[in-house]
């Protein structure tokens, strides 16, 4: 099986004022995350890639857009990447959430939390890796890949692979633009290569 590199969307004005995008449309990257999209296709561009594919939701696929026309590639759109369906949740300001009973749950016991009108947890998690599986059993297993996403998704798909309980995915952080790689191993089991490296520390990586 490939060697599958997450991506996590660059920087927009949600992220920077710490509100909940979720599958909201519109929300495009920012000048900071327009800089890191560009930044992260420089540093990748040696890297072999056979594939990029992204989330349908703009900030991913603006991200993974510079990254794929350096290697020649077109971007894949998969809906299976896309964002937690956060229900109600969508559009409102981490300050205002912490307010509610809630959130505690989401940090504490998220394997029991269920977003009010959206997606459980344990629901996004199992999304999330059937939909890597899908993607990994169309390459070899000498392929590099591309997956661009969302920081939760990615962190769930990470828990999941490592063998790390749902309930800690939270202990695991992702700058926006970042990249964690894992090596997929099928029955053989999985390696995590890298966690949450960014444009800056990436070009030391080799393949």
């Amino acid at each position: 099986m490939p060697t599958v590199l997450l991506i996590r969307h660059g920087d927009n004005d949600y992220a920077k004022k710490q509100r909940l995008a979720g599958r909201l449309p519109g929300i495009h990257l920012n000048e900071k995350g327009r800089a890191q999209a560009e930044e992260l296709a420089r540093v990748l561009r040696k890297v072999p890639l056979k594939a990029v594919y992204s989330s349908p939701l703009e900030r991913a696929v603006e991200t993974a857009q510079p990254i794929a026309e350096v290697h020649g590639l077109k971007v894949i759109k998969r809906a299976g990447l896309i964002e937690t369906d956060q229900g109600m949740w969508e559009g409102k300001s981490v300050k205002s959430l912490r307010r509610s009973k809630e959130w505690k749950s989401v940090h504490l016991r998220p394997s029991r939390f269920h977003h009010p009108g959206g997606e459980s947890m344990l629901h996004q998690q199992m999304r999330q890796v059937e939909e890597i599986e899908a993607i990994c059993a169309l390459h070899k297993a000498k392929d590099v890949i591309a997956c661009v996403g969302h920081g939760d998704p990615i962190k769930l798909v990470i828990a999941h692979f490592i063998g790390l309980p749902l309930d800690h995915f939270q202990r695991l952080m992702l700058d926006t633009a970042s990249v964690s790689t894992l090596l997929m191993k099928g029955e053989w089991g999985t390696m995590l290569l890298n966690l949450n490296w960014t444009a800056k520390g990436f070009g030391a990586k080799k393949f």
